[in-house]
């Protein structure tokens, strides 16, 4: 075993290019897991890493071991899940992520009720607005709102949600209901969600021309979607939301549409996870019984 944990993390250091990451990702010290590649090398009696002090990159070697262990690894825990899936009841941790929206409204309620069907695993939800990478943060599976931008991730689509604009009666009192997607530029505060890393923000909207990215500007913005639903509660400016998110607002009235004839495009909802951590039972448990519990509550 003491091998096998050395070349998975070979292989955790080759994928991410840093000592520190790969350790926090396998929930090890740094210097364990420089220990260990140093075991490897010993052991293959060659240089897998060219190590400077800003930059760990792959030697010939290391480049062609890696090829080989990713198989090694795969068919270890694709062998691990058979028995699982057999002999052993579903049992550990799971580091699941979520937008703070969805995750609050739908996926955090269900949790206790997967919990219970599966007693010996427990859940850790992390919610944040921000783009996560799974494996810098250790985690299993993150629910999405979007396209992700990493290639190397599997995708599970769930479903396209709709969304609209809305504002409060008092703002759209003050400053009046726009008629089209050019009213948005320059005549009312548009609340943005941004965090670091973010690109220049459009809001793509289905008009009589097709769909159109309008650049929109507001005095205020977060990366907490939150804080922009109470902003604009509170009268501050317009939304775009996924209808679920707020429908409870729109319901009472504290909310309204805004700009019907013009709606913004469906956001794809999926779940995001790497290969190999799908091999692992309760993952597939999890994300196969959310999917089913998301879809039954936004079926329209």
């Amino acid at each position: 075993m003491a091998y096998l944990d050395n070349v998975k993390t070979f292989v955790r250091v080759f994928e991410l290019r840093n000592m520190s990451a790969a350790a926090r990702d396998l929930r090890i010290s740094a210097a364990v897991a420089s220990s260990r590649i140093s075991q490897l090398e010993e052991h293959l009696g060659v240089r897998l890493f060219q190590r400077t002090t800003r930059q760990l990159n792959p030697t010939e070697q290391g480049n062609t071991f890696y090829k080989g262990a990713t198989k090694i690894l795969d068919a270890v825990q694709d062998a691990e899940a058979d028995i699982s899936n057999i002999t052993s009841v579903p049992r550990g941790s799971l580091y699941i992520a979520a937008p703070l929206g969805l995750g609050q409204k739908i996926i955090a309620p269900f949790v206790p009720e997967f919990h219970a069907e599966y007693p010996h695993v427990h859940i850790r939800l992390r919610l944040s607005d921000r783009r996560l990478d799974l494996a810098a943060e250790g985690l299993d599976a993150s629910f999405f709102l979007g396209v992700p931008e990493d290639s190397t991730l599997k995708l599970r689509k769930i479903m396209d949600c709709p969304r609209q604009l809305y504002a409060s009666p008092d703002y759209l009192a003050k400053h009046g209901q726009p008629e089209t997607s050019a009213d948005l530029k320059g005549k009312h505060a548009c609340l943005n969600l941004r965090y670091p890393g973010a690109r220049e923000f459009q809001w793509p909207l289905e008009t009589s021309e097709g769909v159109k990215r309008v650049t929109v500007t507001g005095p205020f913005e977060s990366d907490h979607g939150e804080v922009l639903t109470n902003w604009a509660l509170e009268g501050h400016g317009i939304i775009l939301k996924p209808m679920f998110e707020v429908s409870d607002h729109v319901a009472s009235g504290a909310l309204v549409p805004v700009l019907e004839n013009e709606p913004p495009t469906p956001i794809q909802l999926a779940c995001l996870f790497m290969h190999r951590r799908m091999q692992d039972p309760k993952a597939r448990l999890f994300i196969d019984f959310m999917v089913k519990k998301i879809q039954d509550a936004l079926a329209p």
